[in-house]
């Protein structure tokens, strides 16, 4: 039986076990210039990835991640997850998103894109107060009638 584990793996268990205190074990898994894309950020480089999660824990009351699945490709690995917190600051909102990482690795085994798609309008923007209801009033204009 082999010993080894995936990078993405370990990124994954590192995922679920985030904290500030653990945060510079997830940043030296990245690369230098490691890509970061989520539905509001694109950034370049590890210490805009670091910035990202400083800025979460900046605002929000212990967030975490529970990582749900993981399956590999022969180009990427995907990562399932639910993010859970709480707003510091008004509108103090809980956060429980559900979504899913797409991580590419070097031949070192380093991180080289961290690519997260989740649905911010459903999930965080129409619990909101004023933005939501717009972000509600756009949902509805694109919905099925009676589904």
């Amino acid at each position: 039986m082999s010993s080894f584990q995936h990078p993405a793996d370990r990124y994954a268990e590192a995922f679920a076990q985030l904290t500030p205190d653990t945060l510079d074990q997830l940043c030296a898994m990245v690369s230098d210039q490691v890509y970061f894309s989520d539905p509001f950020n694109q950034i370049t480089g590890k210490d805009g990835f670091r910035a990202v999660f400083d800025h979460m824990y900046s605002v929000c009351n212990d967030p975490a991640f529970d990582i749900t699945d993981i399956a590999h490709s022969k180009q990427a690995s995907y990562l399932r997850w639910r993010m859970t917190g709480r707003l510091k600051s008004w509108p103090y909102t809980d956060l429980n998103f559900e979504g899913m990482t797409e991580v590419r690795c070097d031949a070192n085994g380093l991180i080289t894109h961290h690519i997260d798609h989740w649905d911010s309008a459903s999930q965080l923007l129409q619990h909101l107060p004023i933005i939501g209801l717009f972000t509600r009033a756009i949902r509805r204009l694109f919905k099925l009638p009676n589904h």
